[in-house]
């Protein structure tokens, strides 16, 4: 059964989770309206690949800012702070593969059945902590060097 939630403005469906790939990895189908995005962050125990099905996403790691649209797909390895965002003027929507599974248990325990729904970012930071995800700064703020680019 797949369940859909608010998260940093992004509207997410759990196609795939822990209790279906035995741990192994999560799938989720991800509807990016214009403008949102993350907030700086890394993945400590799981790596995350973002694959574009209608429209352009733009990531953006340490090192470089990459903008990858329909039919493309990116890898954000174990401990790479980036930002994805749907930063056009069109809404993106794609397929997120985090493995091993971790990703999909933050998405149904903080994100929100309404979008002007609030976060608890208390309950954020915690499962967060436990899931081994760091925000390295406020939402908005983009990495230095990719912003150089």
């Amino acid at each position: 059964m797949t369940q859909s939630f608010w998260l940093f403005g992004s509207y997410l469906t759990i196609l795939a989770d822990r209790t279906t790939t035995g741990g192994q990895y999560d799938l989720l189908e991800g509807y990016f309206p214009p403008g949102t995005q993350t907030p700086l962050h890394r993945h400590t125990r799981y790596s995350k690949q973002v694959y574009v099905l209608e429209g352009e996403v733009t990531i953006w790691t340490d090192v470089q800012k990459i903008e990858i649209g329909t039919g493309e797909i990116f890898l954000i390895p174990v401990g790479t702070p980036h930002v994805v965002g749907a930063i056009g003027d069109e809404p993106a929507r794609g397929l997120i593969v985090a493995a091993p599974s971790a990703f999909a248990r933050l998405v149904a325990t903080v994100g929100t059945q309404e979008r002007a729904d609030p976060l608890d970012l208390e309950l954020f930071n915690r499962i967060s902590a436990e899931i081994g995800d760091e925000v390295l700064v406020p939402p908005g703020t983009l990495p230095s060097a990719a912003t150089k680019m």
